[in-house]
């Protein structure tokens, strides 16, 4: 049977998710996670649809895509299919041609499961490594500590605080109380927390949002920023930590983030919360051709 390329529609989101929760499992490479589309889901269910790409055979997804920008398609493998000849190959292909309609003309990169056989031929076809992120996990069959700061989980009357904490933590950011509410409508947000830190006098310092994807898998932090106003003090310790215990009591087995090689700070910033490093992973490029 041909392998398929193909967009989802909103009508398949669901198929989607469900293939990436069943994807996820300790001792998984870094992979795009359900909660990655379920922090793309800001733009609303269209926007999410029309940035995913699905590869499939015989009716059978082997692979998914998130178009996270223009240029830049994250994706993750089935994990009986990641040494599939047949599959790389489509796969390279569809992401090297513009006119596969997945990835656009210039430089351009892709994220993939380290294991995978794409990286290689990938490698073969004239792509590089780009700069190198940092995995972190923490387990979670152990009890977590109190992370030391009052939070609260942030339902809808509340959310134009979570996207106030958002923009004074990221520069640039668009976050805002519609997108807060149609993230919050999203599939993935059935099973996903958005907690905000206060600090002794009341103020909002430092904001998160995890999500789980089921009972027993590792579950996602998809962000956490700290208000720029209020770094320095530890709250983004006290975050990550209250952000794993609300991943526990989600059920997820561990918690999983990402972050670039080079933000030291955060990177030491997971490991205070108990977070252990995991071998270096990096997107492939393509040069401007």
């Amino acid at each position: 049977m041909a392998i398929v390329l193909g967009e989802p529609g909103t009508d398949g989101l669901s198929e989607v998710v469900g293939v990436l929760r069943e994807w996820q499992h300790n001792g998984a490479p870094m992979q795009l996670h359900p909660g990655d589309l379920g922090w793309f889901w800001r733009f609303g269910a269209e926007a999410t649809a029309a940035a995913v790409r699905t590869w499939s055979r015989d009716g059978r997804i082997l692979a998914v895509g998130l178009l996270d920008h223009p240029k830049l398609l994250r994706m993750t493998i089935a994990p009986d299919a990641r040494r599939d000849e047949e599959l790389a190959q489509q796969l390279v292909e569809d992401m090297t041609e513009p006119e596969r309609g997945v990835l656009i003309e210039g430089k351009v990169n892709v994220e993939a499961p380290m294991c995978a056989l794409v990286q290689d031929l990938l490698s073969e076809n004239g792509w590089n490594a780009d700069e190198p992120w940092t995995p972190l996990r923490r387990d979670l069959t152990e009890p977590v500590k109190d992370p030391g700061v009052r939070f609260e989980v942030i339902g809808p009357e509340q959310a134009h605080v979570r996207t106030a904490m958002q923009r004074a933590s990221f520069d640039g950011s668009t976050f805002t109380d519609e997108r807060w509410h149609a993230m919050a409508a999203g599939l993935p947000y059935a099973d996903a927390r958005c907690l905000v830190a206060y600090d002794d006098q009341g103020n909002a310092v430092a904001a998160v949002t995890v999500w789980s994807a089921g009972p027993g898998k590792p579950g996602l932090l998809e962000p956490m920023g700290v208000h720029r106003e209020h770094r320095g003090h530890g709250y983004g310790k006290a975050i990550t930590v209250a952000a794993a215990a609300a991943l526990q009591g989600l059920g997820s087995s561990s918690a999983l983030v990402c972050t670039p090689s080079s933000n030291v700070g955060a990177v030491a910033t997971y490991k205070s919360a108990g977070f252990q490093e995991l071998p270096e992973v990096w997107d492939k490029y393509r040069d401007a051709q």
